[in-house]
Order: C-alpha cells, then structure tokens, then sequence
C-alpha cells in the first residue's frame, strides 16, 4: 500500500524546520521516519505513527483522532496511531511530531541484524 505522499510532505517540511537530521525507511507498507537511527514517526495507511513513550501515552490518548496502536494484535504502549482528525492542522501536525521527538533520546535503537559472511 502506497503512502499519502502529500502528508509526507508536510511531515518533511516541519521536520526541516526543526533542523531535525533524520533518515526516511519504507515499513509496515509506509514510510517511518529515524531519528539517531531509531523509529520516531511514521505513515501506515494514512495515519500517523508516533513513538511518545509512556510517559505521554495516557494523555495522547484523550486527544482527537488518536488511538492505542494495536498493529500486530497487541497493544503497543508508548505508541500511538492519529488518524487526520489529529492531525489536519499543521499546529496539530507539529504538536505529535514534537512528541515523538521529545520522547527520541530516551528510546532504544532496535537491534540490528548481524549479516551473514557470503560463501
């Protein structure tokens, strides 16, 4: 499934303008968007992804267009799904992306796979 290229936009051109160094990666049949080579935010199927921790997670909860992520049958805490409801204005946009990035340095990275040696 493609993503909303148009909300990409606009997630790349606020992230710019926070001077944030990051890298994009398709996943999950979208795109995620790294931060010091860890998941911050992403696209899945038109909503927004953001990684904000627990911390934020209870209150994130109670905001319009936001719900618990449940991606692979399980609850994820500490990451929540915004479907355009939340996000439609830019202040609403940045207020989720400023979240994630709040939450970024006390993340862990994913592990990374070892590669295997080519015979």
């Amino acid at each position: 499934m493609a993503y909303d290229e148009h909300f990409a936009d606009r997630i790349h051109r606020i992230l710019e303008e926070k001077k944030v160094v990051y890298t994009t990666k398709k996943m999950f049949g979208g795109l995620a968007f790294m931060v010091d080579d860890k998941m911050c935010l992403g696209i899945v199927k038109g909503e927004l992804m953001a990684r904000i921790g627990t911390d934020a997670y209870e209150v994130a909860l109670t905001k319009d267009g936001c719900r618990k992520m449940n991606f692979t049958g399980r609850e994820m805490k500490g990451y929540v799904f915004v479907n355009d409801d939340g996000y439609d204005l830019e202040e609403d946009l940045a207020y989720w992306i400023q979240l994630t990035l709040d939450f970024n340095p006390f993340a862990k990275a994913s592990k990374k796979k070892a590669k295997k040696a080519k015979k």
